[in-house]
């Protein structure tokens, strides 16, 4: 049975490095898509501080429909393009928006939601969703959380694919 530990490092880096250790090893060998993705939202959620939202959309071939994920109940479908999901999902790359109001069309889920930072899901050229994380305090991501959530994002996809 997995257990997550509290994150010691108090650098951003490190403590990314630690919920990359855990996340590894919290999906090693499930390859199912939900499963994985419930239990990663799960992980993230409670393991950063200052977070209100941590989970997944997924592509149905039309719209991003609304994923496992943790936090207060969710937009159901997003439109490609629309909102910071949608933007992240058509341009294929993070979208860390500091200040969610000041973002053109956002769509406020939850109106908590001061920041997010959202994550592209490829399988190749294959658009499989966007993993997507809200925070109550504005600027609360910046470049160290890109390049930590891009990593678990990473992890993710791979867990799907079997590669460690």
């Amino acid at each position: 049975m997995f257990t997550a530990t509290a994150l010691r490092a108090t650098d951003k880096a490190e403590q990314y490095a630690e919920l990359a250790e855990q996340a590894r090893g919290l999906l090693h060998g499930e390859h199912d898509r939900i499963a994985n993705a419930a239990n990663l939202s799960a992980l993230v959620y409670g393991a950063l501080p200052e977070l209100n939202w941590s989970g997944f959309y997924f592509f149905d071939g039309t719209e991003l429909v609304v994923g496992p994920f943790q936090g207060k109940p969710a937009c159901v479908r997003i439109a490609l393009g629309k909102g910071v999901c949608g933007t992240a999902a058509t341009e294929r790359r993070t979208q860390v928006v500091r200040d969610v109001n000041a973002f053109p069309g956002h769509i406020a889920c939850d109106a908590a939601s001061r920041s997010e930072i959202v994550v592209p899901l490829f399988q190749g050229d294959t658009l499989l969703g966007v993993f997507d994380v809200d925070s109550p305090v504005p600027e609360r991501f910046d470049d160290d959380d890109r390049a930590g959530m891009e990593q678990l994002a990473k992890i993710y996809l791979d867990s799907l694919r079997g590669d460690r």
